[in-house]
């Protein structure tokens, strides 16, 4: 006897049926969405797709306030990052760690990408940065820092850009 129709003689069908449901909440759970922060000081309500992508290329150098555009994020090639590599970046994880170097070279103020460990490194960063912003899972998120709209849509809302798969 298989051991698939040994456990379906011993496990009831309401069995069956939690652990279906487990099954689908730990697949839910692995897609997630990454939030864009901001510095409380930053007056950033929302940003439109095409200038986000100029933000992570480090395209951006200040914001219409006139404070540097600097975007914090996690090392490139860490699972966290994923979704932002491929739907922002395009990019291997190689070649974004190019860019970056690209992008930060000539930025004598202040770099225009900054890398940290944790999304709470990221966080802190971005609290303690004027005009920072930052990219992190959205259930990482504090009151330290503000969440912005990326194409007037927020994490979790239908449409959003940065939907985990």
């Amino acid at each position: 006897m298989t051991a698939f129709r040994l456990a379906r003689r011993i496990l009831s069908r309401e069995t069956w049926a939690l652990i279906a449901v487990l099954g689908g909440l730990v697949a839910a759970a692995g897609a997630k969405d990454v939030a864009l922060i901001s510095n409380k000081g930053n007056a950033l309500p929302g940003i439109a797709l095409a200038d986000l992508l100029k933000v992570c290329k480090g395209q951006m150098g200040k914001w219409p306030d006139g404070k540097p555009v600097t975007i914090v994020m996690r090392h490139p090639g860490s699972p966290d990052l994923r979704i932002v590599e491929e739907k922002i970046y395009a990019l291997s994880s190689a070649e974004l760690r190019e860019l970056i170097a690209t992008a930060n070279h000539g930025r004598m103020d202040r770099p225009a990408i900054i890398l940290g460990g944790s999304d709470e490194e990221v966080i802190h960063k971005v609290a303690s940065m004027p005009g920072a912003v930052g990219l992190v899972d959205v259930y990482s998120i504090t009151g330290a820092v503000q969440v912005i709209k990326i194409g007037g849509k927020l994490p979790l809302e239908s449409g959003y850009p940065l939907h985990g798969n």
